[in-house]
């Protein structure tokens, strides 16, 4: 037994106060609550487990992985289990809290320009040829297999039991693509009249490609995490139904609210799946409530400006 056994069976709340008055309950799983702090811890052990059964991974080998943060912190938590070196690779938008996080549990940090993936300086490219010059083991969450299997045969799972199999529609954000990919078709599997919604950050390209087959206009956002210009290949198109596209503005407003009516301590990505969630939910016509996902907690956001102007605000 050890931490990594409690990865996973994280509750299924209502968002009682958020959602009040809405034709249909949403109900929001919170993988915040993972022992690292966010739904990724899902997918790193799943990787490390697949990799080790494989024979590809040897003990007293280093990790590598380009990632907002999250994935990053999971890989530690099995990297500290099972003695493994860690390196991550992050853009320059994600948070300082992140990269604070992952230097204090033994990861080397490597911090990239915010360039498009065409760029030799993106951060996926450069762990990959990080990976490729040492020797290093690439994890390659953005198109690992794993990912999207532990997401359908765990996260999935979970959701079918604590509703009692009654899901009208799952909304999700995407950054890998593995989670909406995998409990979207776990789900249509199981229900086929569910819907499956990409929440997508203004200014990502994803939510275009989700409607035309097209990647949408390459816009900036602040939100970490999800998003991108361009779809990776654990992002499965023919499992998603629709997109909903919030704005920043939207989505921290959201994640204030969270806190403060839901006792829900969340991130940026948070806010933009209940944003999505609850205008999927105003709608009604579904046979069921909608679930969305609450990705990672607020504790990697606290150094960025829209947290910090909380704290700003004169008392009440």
């Amino acid at each position: 037994m050890s931490i990594l056994d409690r990865i996973g069976h994280t509750p299924l709340v209502p968002l009682v106060r958020v959602g009040a008055g809405l034709p249909l309950p949403v109900l929001a799983k919170c993988e915040h609550m993972n022992p690292g702090g966010s739904v990724k811890d899902r997918i790193a052990k799943a990787i490390i487990d697949d990799a080790e059964a494989r024979g590809v991974l040897r003990p007293g080998m280093t990790l590598v992985e380009a990632t907002a943060g999250n994935t990053g912190m999971g890989l530690a938590l099995v990297a500290a289990v099972r003695g493994y070196q860690l390196v991550c690779v992050m853009p320059e938008k994600m948070s300082v809290d992140k990269r604070i996080a992952l230097a204090a549990v033994g990861a080397r940090v490597v911090i990239t320009a915010n360039a498009p993936p065409s760029s030799p300086e993106n951060f996926r490219n450069v762990a990959r040829r990080m990976a490729e010059e040492h020797g290093w083991f690439l994890t390659d969450q953005f198109r690992n297999p794993a990912n999207v299997r532990v997401h359908e045969q765990t996260t999935a799972a979970e959701i079918l039991e604590q509703t009692h199999g009654r899901v009208g529609a799952f909304v999700v954000g995407a950054g890998t693509g593995g989670t909406i990919s995998g409990v979207g078709r776990r789900l249509k599997a199981a229900l086929p009249h569910v819907r499956i919604i990409l929440a997508d950050p203004v200014g990502s390209g994803l939510a275009d490609w989700v409607e035309t087959g097209s990647i949408g206009p390459d816009g900036t956002y602040a939100v970490e995490g999800i998003g991108g210009s361009e779809a990776p290949d654990n992002l499965h198109r023919d499992v998603i139904d629709g997109a909903e596209r919030v704005a920043d503005a939207e989505a921290f407003a959201m994640v204030k609210r969270l806190v403060r009516e839901e006792g829900l301590l969340v991130g940026g990505s948070a806010g933009t799946n209940v944003v999505a969630a609850l205008r999927v939910a105003a709608r009604g016509n579904l046979d069921g409530p909608v679930v969305t996902l609450l990705p990672d907690g607020w504790d990697r956001y606290r150094a960025k400006p829209w947290m910090q102007d909380w704290t700003a605000e004169p008392a009440t």
